[in-house]
C-alpha cells in the first residue's frame, strides 16, 4: 500500500475527531476495525475477525416460574389492558 497515498481532513462527529477512509482502499461497509496507535501521528488499522454475537435465550425459560404466558385476549396489542378493564368496567355497570 505505499505506492497509494490518500489525502483526508478529520473533522468533529460527537465528542470525537474522525476521519474518513476512501472507497477505494478496499474496506467493505461495516467491517469492525481496531486503531493501534504507532507513534504521534501514527495509527495501524486491522480488522478485527469478531464471530458474530448471538444470545441463546433456551436456559431463559425456567429461570422465572412465575411468569405465565398472556392470556389470548391481551396478545393483541390494539388495546392496553387498562383500556380493555375500563371498558369492561363501564359494561358491568
Amino acid at each position: 500500500m505505499d505506492d497509494e497515498a490518500y489525502h483526508g481532513t478529520t473533522f468533529k462527529s460527537g465528542n470525537s475527531v474522525a476521519l474518513r477512509l476512501p472507497k477505494g482502499m478496499g474496506i467493505p461497509e461495516g467491517t469492525e476495525v481496531r486503531m493501534v496507535k504507532e507513534a504521534p501521528m501514527s495509527f495501524r488499522i486491522e480488522p478485527v475477525d469478531a464471530p458474530r454475537r448471538t444470545i441463546d435465550i433456551s436456559g431463559f425459560a425456567g429461570k422465572a416460574p412465575w411468569l405465565k404466558p398472556l392470556p389470548r385476549e391481551l396478545r393483541e396489542f390494539d388495546e392496553r389492558p387498562s383500556t380493555i378493564a375500563a371498558r369492561e368496567a363501564a359494561e358491568r355497570k
